[in-house]
């Protein structure tokens, strides 16, 4: 019995390109099997349709960021450096793989439903740590959902004013910006 594994990541990666450069509705099982120089029906032994293949690469990769977010924060002890980590960690995956990072902003909103609201997200792990601020006094407290969605805001605004082109690249050069606007929006005015 061959290994799939070698044709499963070429499917996914070409899928990565496409559904960044076309878009996902408009990538079709042709246009997919062609740049991955595969036939049709070789997608179909991997994934039952274009909608698993989405959603399963989505999970994967959000998942993984998750990760990479619960280990990054985890380095420190205070509400400034975790956050300045999880900034920190978001510019970096965004400049060393801005196709995937494009892939999970575009498919977000459809894929995002179907995710558990657990710790293998990055919603989630952010969440945490915001809470963990307030019940120590780090930052003021506010609904934990607000104050989660305003530091995503401040992430991901940015991200999609460098894939625009009205913010030059690298996203590196802009962690400390980033990280002291989401300080000051979470900091309670007998604090500042």
């Amino acid at each position: 019995m061959r290994d799939g594994s070698n044709t499963r990541r070429k499917i996914q990666e070409t899928a990565l390109r496409l559904f960044v450069e076309q878009g996902v509705s408009e990538t079709t099982v042709r246009d997919l099997a062609k740049a991955a120089g595969i036939a049709e029906g070789t997608l179909y032994r991997h994934y039952a349709s274009m909608n698993d293949l989405v959603q399963g690469l989505f999970t994967t990769h959000y998942a993984a960021f998750a990760h990479r977010l619960d280990i990054v924060q985890a380095a420190h002890t205070g509400f400034a450096g975790k956050i300045d980590a999880i900034v920190a960690e978001f510019c970096r995956f965004f400049d060393a793989e801005t196709v995937l990072f494009r892939f999970l902003m575009l498919v977000q909103h459809q894929t995002l439903p179907n995710i558990a609201n657990d710790t293998n997200n990055p919603v989630e792990q952010l969440s945490q740590v915001i809470a963990l601020a307030m019940d120590r006094g780090e930052i003021s407290r506010r609904p934990v959902g607000l104050a989660t969605a305003m530091v995503l805001g401040l992430l991901l605004q940015p991200a999609f004013g460098l894939v625009y082109g009205r913010i030059a690249p690298p996203f590196s050069q802009y962690v400390n910006d980033i990280t002291a606007a989401c300080l000051a929006a979470l900091r309670s005015s007998d604090n500042a």
